[in-house]
């Protein structure tokens, strides 16, 4: 478009919708101010609002999908501090458990060994009945009796199984109970001097994926909880 004005500036000129400057000064025309203001001109000035405010849109989103909040708020706008503990890590140190553990372990070796003890004498005693059945070394009567005994054996060996299953148990369910009892009761005191909104526990298999270390209480909660366990021992 520019090329075509600037090839015909003879047709421009040539013009007689534009007056020449001699036509200009004979009716006494003022001079043309620096900036007139026209429909075009108000118009540029529209769109170029538009792009700014357009501009200052897109920033804004930018700005607001960078900056992240450094801390959670509750409805009255006071920050809330929260941390975890490492279950897993608690577990392994924390003496309590570890001692619990081991007495538990104790306690189902001694009823696994007792029982395996009873099946493999019930198993040798009927392994020496059919032998004595198919060698027809004992009378019909005494093998009903012998059979009858050992059936009961079975019986009283299969009660004895789910007795102590269910001793394992209940066992399992006071040793998670005295555990959750402990921490929970070890971290209000605790609490009372940190004073955090929130202490969650975190482990492997949890639903917190992803936890940041140094929102990680575990090495202090597990120092201390230790040191009074040693103290009440003594």
């Amino acid at each position: 478009m520019q090329e075509e004005i600037l090839n015909k500036p003879e047709e421009i000129q040539e013009n007689p919708g534009i007056d020449s400057p001699k036509a200009a000064d004979e009716h006494s025309h003022p001079k043309h101010p620096f900036f007139v203001f026209t429909v075009n001109t108000l118009l540029g000035l529209i769109v170029l609002a538009g792009l700014i405010v357009l501009y200052i849109i897109v920033l804004s989103k930018k700005e607001s999908t960078a900056q992240l909040p450094v801390s959670v708020q509750n409805s009255k706008g006071k920050a809330i501090s929260v941390v975890y503990l490492n279950l897993d890590t608690l577990n392994i140190k924390y003496e309590l458990i570890r001692n619990l553990r081991k007495d538990l372990e104790v306690t189902v070796n001694k009823l696994q060994s007792e029982l395996k003890k009873d099946e493999e004498s019930l198993q040798k005693d009927g392994a020496d009945f059919q032998q004595k059945v198919q060698e027809k070394a004992i009378s019909e009567d005494k093998a009903k009796q012998i059979y009858e005994i050992l059936m009961q054996r079975q019986q009283k060996l299969m009660e004895k199984k789910d007795q102590y299953s269910q001793m394992m148990t209940q066992q399992q369910i006071a040793m998670n109970t005295r555990l959750t009892d402990s921490l929970q009761n070890f971290l209000k005191r605790f609490n009372k001097t940190y004073r955090f909104d929130y202490i969650i526990g975190f482990k492997s298999d949890g639903e917190v994926l992803i936890a940041n270390d140094s929102l990680d209480i575990t090495p202090t909660v597990i120092g201390a909880i230790n040191k009074e366990y040693q103290e009440r021992k003594k």
